[in-house]
């Protein structure tokens, strides 16, 4: 019972680093407009690169996987200290997440999670994080589709999961993560059926 408290604690801290929308705030720090209000109104590096400024997009990326990282880091050395590690960890990681998918900062409207979930990843297992970052660049490379990319990559990180940990409660923790990154590219998907998915040309 006495693991319940801290555990909802560092759930808690990790929503809250999660609700950090780091698209929004280099936006209003660079005199940007605000992400959610042109585009595809998501809070994320993609769409970030419609206001042609790259800096503004790589920041954004930069930020978004660095407080995946950092909750779930932050978590197992909190956790450690009450012999949760294992479990801070991943209860970090779902939060993390929701924050990023619902900032209490930001109205609720928060970005896809791509980012954020490979931080997620890293901090459970680099390697983890390393092949599922090739899935995504291997997708990308051969069809420009960064949301393709993204849900393809999504799905195999449960398999990768299995492969690399081998741990119950990584898995199932990766299929919710999973299951949520999907739902958040359920428009994406639906344009990837229709043929009218937008990409990214091939620079000459």
């Amino acid at each position: 019972m006495h693991d319940a408290v801290p555990a909802l604690l560092i759930a808690l801290g990790a929503y809250l680093i999660g609700s950090l929308s780091f698209a929004v705030i280099v936006a209003k720090l660079m005199g940007l407009p605000d992400p959610r209000s042109f585009g595809s109104g998501n809070p994320g590096a993609t769409n970030m690169l419609r206001t042609g400024k790259k800096t503004a997009a790589l920041l954004t990326l930069l930020g978004d996987l660095a407080k995946g990282w950092l909750a779930v880091w932050l978590a197992g050395s909190i956790g450690a200290q009450y012999g949760i590690q294992i479990l801070a960890m991943h209860v970090a990681a779902l939060a993390v997440f929701l924050g990023h998918l619902f900032p209490v900062f930001f109205g609720f409207k928060g970005g896809k999670g791509v980012a954020t979930a490979l931080g997620i990843l890293l901090a459970l297992n680099v390697w983890l994080g390393l092949a599922t970052l090739a899935i995504w660049a291997s997708v990308f490379a051969m069809t420009r589709l960064s949301s393709l990319a993204a849900l393809t990559a999504s799905v195999s990180a449960p398999i990768l999961g299995a492969y690399f940990t081998g741990s119950r409660i990584s898995i199932l923790t990766l299929c919710v993560l999973t299951a949520l990154l999907v739902w958040r590219h359920r428009g994406n998907i639906q344009r990837l059926l229709s043929g009218e998915e937008s990409g990214f040309r091939k620079s000459r």
